[in-house]
C-alpha cells in the first residue's frame, strides 16, 4: 500500500468508527477463503460489516474515537466487524465461532465501554432489536386491551344484576 492509500484507509475506518455503535475484534488465523466468504455473507445478512485490516492502520483509525479501548486487542491476525445493531454483530460472530474453531472472538467496544470475549457472548444472548421492538409494542398494546376490558366489565355486571332482578320480579 502506498502512503496515500494508507491515509485514505485510515480516514475511511475513522469515519466508520464515528458512525457505528459497536466494533468487534476477532482473531481469524487459518480461515479459508470459503470460511471468510461465508462469514462475510452472514455478517451482511445481519446488517454488519466485516473487514481484515492491518493492526497498525486500525490503531491509527481508532485514535480519538470512543473505541480506543480495543487497541490492545489488535495483535496478530485480527479482523474487525461493526454495525449500528450491536446484538446482530455479536450473535453472528459468536455463532460462527461455535462452528469454526479458527475464528475466535477477542472482544469489542460498545460505545466507550470495552468488552472482553465474555461480554460479547453475553451481548449475543440478548434479543435482537426487532424482537425488542415487538416485545415493547406488545407491552404498550396490552394495557389498552386490559383497560377496554375493565371499562366494559362494570356495565356487563350491572346488566346481569338488572336481568336477575327482572327474572325475580317476573317469578
Amino acid at each position: 500500500m502506498e502512503r496515500s492509500e494508507k491515509r485514505e484507509f485510515v480516514e475511511s475506518l475513522a469515519t466508520i468508527f464515528a458512525e457505528t455503535s459497536f466494533v468487534l475484534v476477532a482473531r481469524n488465523s487459518g480461515l479459508t477463503v470459503a470460511d471468510v466468504s461465508e462469514l462475510r455473507r452472514k455478517m451482511r445478512a445481519a446488517g454488519a460489516s466485516y473487514k481484515v485490516a492491518k493492526n497498525r492502520l486500525a490503531t491509527r483509525a481508532l485514535e480519538g474515537t470512543r473505541f480506543q479501548g480495543i487497541s490492545p486487542l489488535l495483535k496478530g491476525p485480527t479482523a474487525l466487524a461493526w454495525s449500528t445493531d450491536p446484538v446482530a454483530v455479536a450473535k453472528t460472530a459468536v455463532e460462527f465461532a461455535k462452528t469454526n474453531d479458527k475464528f475466535v472472538v477477542l472482544g469489542g467496544a460498545l460505545g466507550t465501554q470495552t468488552l472482553n470475549a465474555d461480554g460479547v457472548k453475553a451481548l449475543a444472548e440478548l434479543p435482537s432489536l426487532e424482537t425488542l421492538r415487538a416485545q415493547l409494542l406488545g407491552l404498550i398494546q396490552t394495557p389498552a386491551t386490559r383497560i377496554a376490558g375493565v371499562l366494559q366489565a362494570p356495565g356487563g355486571q350491572v346488566a346481569r344484576v338488572l336481568a336477575a332482578y327482572a327474572k325475580k320480579d317476573a317469578a
